[in-house]
Parts: C-alpha cells; structure tokens; sequence
C-alpha cells in the first residue's frame, strides 16, 4: 500500500525517540537481518514474547529478493498483526542511489556504506556520499549510520580462526570517530572494536575500554555490527556503556538451515513446505530472544 509522508514522519520520529530511550536506560535494540517472510515472523514473535522493541534489517540481497516496497508493507503488516513496536534498517547499503530508494519507501534507519561496493574507497569519497544521504534523509527524518572503513567479515560461517592482529589495524579511534561524526552528521556510528561479521571457530573478543573511550568522544548513537557468534557479557557492558544497536544475522541464518536440514531429513514424503516450518521458526525465535535478554531490551517496548 506504501506509507504518506506524514506516517513516515512520525515513524522516524518514534525511531529516534528509542535510540534516546536506549541511551537513557542503557539497553541496546537489536537490529535482525531478515532473509524472508519465516524469519520475519519468527523475529516478530520474539519481540511480542519479550516485549521488546526490534529492528529488522534486510541488504542489498534481500531488497533484489523480496523488493523495498514489499518489505516496507510486511513489517507494517505484522507490526499490527503482532502489536509491537518494530523498525526496519537498510543494511550496508553500497550507494547514495539505494539509500535514497530506502528513505523514500519509508525505511526508518538507513546505514551507507560505500566501502561495501568498493573495500578501497577513500576518506573524501565515503564522507561526501555519507554527508548526500545525511541531507537527503532530512525530508523524513530517517536515521543515518555509516563506518569509516571497510568491515572485515562476512554474514557466515567462516572455518578459519580470527586472526586478531589484522583485526586490530581495523579498530575505530576516539578522535577519528568524532572526526568522522563530525564530518558527516550521522546519527549513529558504527564502531570496530573486534566485532566483525559472521561465525567463526573461536568466540570474538571486544575491545570494551576501547568503546568507553568512543562512547565519551561522541554526542551520535553507537551500533555493534558482526553480533553474531560473541560472547553475551560484552553485549550486556556494551548497553550499559552506551551501544544502542546491536546487528544479529549469522546466528539466525545458521538456526535456520540446521532446522530446516533437520526437519527435511525428519520428514523425507512431506512435500507442503509450510507444515515444515513451525520448527524452524521456532528455532530461529529463540536465537532473537536470547539476544533480546543479552541486550537488555526485554520490556523495553512502547506501542
């Protein structure tokens, strides 16, 4: 059906009433990549088990998959449905042209990322196109994140151990997060801090006095990509330092196949997919609601 100006106002509005409630009671929201309609659902029943206010996000695959205006209509379709309070973040969009399709659909946070598309992007190019989506998103008032730098990582499991000195020449400083804040006007800033995206053999290790130091250089929000796969007490001194978002995909997404492997080779003659699927989203349920309860977001929702 599509949203009005004014609906999409007010819901950015509401979006940033909650990252200032979250820096105010020092819980994190988390932020779950949704690959389809299953898990949609499942993270929406989480929220509503937990009372949790949610993020669903979706890149640049899942908007070619699903399309931004479908997208826009299901979260708004099951927010009702459920009656929880539920956003919807662009993911690593990799141009100034994608994120302004996800603001003028209605997307209430928005995360620009030019290094996705291009890991050697410069200083100067990712500041100027992050400052053009900063403005652009003032008609709605869509919330704008960005990173300096390429994220290392992928949304997967990865069978190679983290080698933490290369990790470590990625990490955000202080003064370049405030330089860089400063320098485009984003609302919320990603930090590298040894979080970094997908599974992998050993559990990541952050970097939580280096966060203290970032949290006290800048005034903008402060997200945590690559969530999956980490210990949960860095989440928890996370919150409580100041993280308002926290981004969930590869816990999820691995749930999701091993259920569903499972529950094929459980039920080799059952051919209705959607008899199948209870088990999964269940799975997948309870992946989003334990890290609901590692955020401190649990009865945190306003409707």
């Amino acid at each position: 059906m599509g949203l009005t100006i004014r609906q999409i106002r007010d819901n950015c509005v509401r979006a940033r009433h909650l990252m200032q409630r979250s820096r105010q009671q020092h819980f994190a929201v988390g932020a779950f990549n949704i690959d389809n309609q299953e898990t949609l659902i499942a993270v929406c029943r989480a929220a509503q088990n937990k009372q949790a206010p949610v993020m669903v996000e979706v890149s640049q695959n899942e908007v070619d998959a699903l399309g931004l205006d479908n997208i826009r209509d299901m979260v708004d379709n099951y927010r009702q449905e459920y009656g929880i309070e539920l956003f919807v973040n662009l993911d690593h969009s990799p141009s100034v042209e994608a994120c302004k399709r996800g603001i003028d659909t209605g997307f209430e946070f928005i995360h620009i990322d030019i290094s996705q598309a291009n890991h050697d992007a410069t200083d100067e190019e990712i500041i100027k196109n992050t400052k053009e989506v900063v403005e652009y998103a003032k008609f709605t008032g869509a919330l704008v994140e960005a990173e300096q730098h390429y994220f290392m990582g992928s949304s997967n499991v990865h069978d190679e151990p983290i080698d933490y000195e290369e990790v470590k020449k990625t990490f955000s400083t202080p003064e370049g997060a405030k330089a860089f804040a400063d320098a485009t006007g984003i609302d919320t800033y990603a930090a590298a801090i040894g979080n970094l995206h997908g599974k992998y053999p050993v559990p990541k290790q952050l970097d939580l006095d280096l966060l203290q130091r970032i949290r006290a250089a800048l005034q903008c929000q402060i997200s945590l990509h690559g969530g999956s796969d980490t210990p949960g007490h860095y989440f928890m001194e996370a919150a409580k330092i100041g993280v308002s978002k926290v981004n969930i995909n590869s816990d999820m997404r691995y749930a999701f196949r091993t259920t569903l492997e499972k529950v094929l080779a459980e039920n080799p003659h059952e051919y209705a997919v959607v008899k199948l699927m209870p088990t999964v989203y269940e799975a997948v349920q309870k992946v989003v609601e334990e890290k609901i309860d590692t955020f401190g977001s649990a009865g945190k929702a306003i409707k």
